[in-house]
């Protein structure tokens, strides 16, 4: 069916042109979009809207057509297209701010942790806090805390570690700290 039979057809108000153009030029428009990181999902509804636009341009008389339908359609797809992946590009951006980084995740973990530590004995503090954030030996904890050897300081850490897993362990799921 010729363009000219098509704009004849909206003229008239005749929804079968919707139909014509459809079975016509679908495929084409598929194509475009899948090319251009879409699904045919996607194709399908920028293909609609952009029906949708052609069909209101022709029936007011507004559309001053240039090129072939086929050219006006694919334009009207690229630009929608372009505008979708626009949307889809800021919501994704958005998304992603909105999920926590992964450094205030560490970063809430060991403030959970000093908490822990806080409710812990001034030694059982020490003595965690010199050995795992302060990387200290066991013969330096010793020295610092007044053990009469490292085994003292060793086996004061195993004590303490284990008080404070019960006191991590009873106030947070497992889930709070391991993804």
């Amino acid at each position: 069916m010729s363009d000219e039979k098509i704009l004849e057809m909206i003229d008239k108000g005749d929804e079968l042109a919707l139909e014509v153009l459809y079975k016509k030029y679908y495929r084409m428009m598929v194509n475009l979009i899948i090319r251009n990181n879409g699904t045919e999902e996607d194709a399908k509804d920028i293909f609609q809207d952009a029906l949708v636009v052609f069909w209101q341009k022709a029936s007011s008389k507004e559309l001053v057509l240039t090129s072939k339908i086929s050219t006006y359609l694919y334009s009207v797809c690229q630009n929608l297209w372009r505008k979708e992946l626009v949307r889809k590009k800021r919501m994704s951006s958005e998304e992603t701010e909105q999920i926590a980084h992964p450094e205030f995740d560490r970063n809430e973990r060991i403030r959970l942790l000093n908490e822990c530590i806080d409710s812990l004995g001034e030694t059982c503090q020490k003595v965690l806090r010199y050995y795992y954030f302060d990387k200290l030996s066991m013969n330096e904890i010793a020295k610092r805390m007044g053990f009469s050897n490292s085994d003292t300081a060793k086996t004061k850490k195993y004590k303490c570690k284990k008080d404070l897993d019960k006191k991590v362990k009873s106030i947070y799921a497992k889930s709070d700290f391991f993804d």
